[in-house]
């Protein structure tokens, strides 16, 4: 089933690197209920939607694309989730968030199975593909640093550095530096380990406890949350979120597709330059999307930490077999995963790291080129300063055409920007946001 023969690998390695993959993602469990939950929705229903969304692609990914590359419910677009719906001061619930991720997760279904995915690819400049990585990156930095209280609010500058002799700030510092430790020294997982050290830290120092013990059965409190269809796109149309769904669509759509290609060139598994089964593995991420909003999870997304489990040996569907199964387990532990997620200082540094490692985009922005470089800087300075991806996408969707115009290279914009700078513009001035 898995062709093992034919792609040099053998049962064993397999499933270690599934192991491996496992523990440098296993964070998102954590961190993800954490970032939703400011939002309202119950640790119950974003941990085991984390959880059943991953399953869901990652068993895709495995039984009908056989590659090693797990998804889970992606870094920067729960905190863009909860940022949209503590934004608008009640107008949106998270019910309501939720039909967007719903209604781009149909639409990327679509686009999985049409060339429209190919189209609206290589429409996007690859400088502002690159900005909005970077742009993600620092903006979950930013919620790290504020949810741990490395930085407060300062009516004289917004915000400033906070009480670094407080015990959470300290926890956070000395969390941070392990983590650091552990990816210094390569060690996969270390994301996952610094948190278990500063877990076990914060035990010793009595800002941790475990008041409901380890395990338990699993449990959806509110059900499934959203699953008609006309009633998602109803929602996106009476509160305007256009914007919203486009920019889950899009920077889905890029996340998921740079990073498959990566892996699967990592792994060897390319051919003519060509990804084999592309829509198969497309089509693991759209469709946990849907599925996961349908639960209560923001959009997934694939992971590029299955490179840590391409570098051990994966090479097939077995070490994503191996990953959904290992999250499978990880659903018996909601207790030990909610006492570990209430301490903002266990995950703040894995917030942190994961920003720091995105921010590294910028490299390939071409900055020499100011009508390439601004738009980009927009969007990088925009996302962390507006707490909005949709918002920082759009400023630079909309500068970009402008500046080619003013540059006379107008013809060099694909036909599908000027249509997006025109909607953007819409939704920024005249919609609700």
């Amino acid at each position: 089933m898995f062709q093992l023969k034919e792609h040099g690998t053998d049962v064993r390695t397999e499933i270690t690197a599934g192991m491996t993959t496992f523990l440098t993602m296993a964070y998102i469990v954590i961190v993800n209920p954490v970032i939703l939950g400011a939002a309202g929705v119950p640790f119950d229903q974003v941990f085991l939607a984390t959880i059943i969304a991953a399953v869901i692609g990652t068993l895709w990914m495995a039984l009908l694309a056989n590659y090693p590359i797990a998804i889970a419910p992606g870094m920067g677009l729960n905190a863009y989730f909860t940022s949209m719906v503590l934004a608008s001061d009640g107008a949106i619930d998270y019910t309501t968030a939720f039909a967007a991720v719903f209604v781009s997760g149909l639409l990327f279904v679509a686009l999985s199975l049409t060339s429209m995915r190919k189209i609206l690819i290589e429409a996007i400049p690859e400088n502002l593909k690159h900005a909005i990585t970077a742009g993600i990156g620092l903006f979950i930095a930013f919620i790290g640093m504020r949810l741990s209280g490395l930085i407060v609010a300062n009516e004289a500058n917004l915000v400033g550095l906070g009480d670094l002799t407080s015990p959470p700030v300290a926890l956070t510092l000395a969390g941070l530096t392990i983590t650091l430790i552990f990816m210094s020294l390569n060690i996969h997982g270390g994301i996952f380990f610094g948190m278990i050290a500063t877990g076990i830290i914060a035990f010793f120092t009595g800002q941790l406890t475990f008041a409901e013990g380890f395990m338990k059965l699993p449990s959806l409190p509110e059900g499934i949350i959203v699953w008609n269809p006309i009633e998602a796109f109803l929602l996106v149309a009476e509160f305007g979120l256009y914007g919203v769904v486009f920019s889950f669509l899009l920077v889905t759509l890029f996340d998921t597709t740079g990073t498959m290609i990566g892996v699967a060139k990592q792994a060897g598994l390319m051919k003519d330059n060509k990804m084999p089964r592309v829509r198969q593995a497309l089509l693991a991420d759209s469709v946990a999307a849907s599925a996961g909003a349908m639960v209560g999870t923001s959009p997934t997304s694939a992971y590029v930490e299955s490179s840590a489990g391409v570098a051990a040996g994966g090479r097939t569907g077995l070490t994503t077999l191996t990953v959904a199964l290992l999250f499978i387990a990880a659903a018996f532990f909601g207790p030990l995963v909610g006492s570990l997620s209430g301490v903002a200082a266990i995950t703040a540094p894995a917030l942190i790291i994961v920003g720091s490692l995105m921010i590294g985009a910028v490299k390939h922005i071409d900055w020499d080129q100011f009508d390439e470089a601004f738009p980009a800087f927009l969007i990088v300075l925009a996302m962390p300063l507006t707490s909005s991806i949709a918002t920082g996408i759009a400023l630079g969707f909309i500068s970009y055409p402008l500046m080619k115009i003013f540059k006379g290279k107008w013809k060099a914009v694909h036909p599908i920007l000027y249509i997006f700078a025109v909607l953007f513009t819409i939704q920024i001035l005249i919609a609700p946001h």
